[in-house]
């Protein structure tokens, strides 16, 4: 499956504002959104699994 990569920044627009500190807090506890890391360094996030972990969040409250 062909599936578009998002930036964290890209990810952090969706969200409306939150901010890179809290993404990376999140990632630290592991509530995150599924990440893959480019050997720079960088990380990237499939669209499908952020709507898939965007989902599980509605799903809970």
């Amino acid at each position: 499956m062909n599936d578009e990569l998002m930036t964290v920044p890209q990810v952090l627009t969706a969200l409306n504002g939150v901010s890179r500190r809290t993404f990376y807090r999140w990632r630290e506890l592991g509530i995150a959104p599924e990440c893959i890391k480019l050997p720079n360094g960088e990380l990237r996030i499939e669209r499908s699994n952020f709507r898939a972990w965007l989902e599980r969040l509605r799903e809970a409250a």
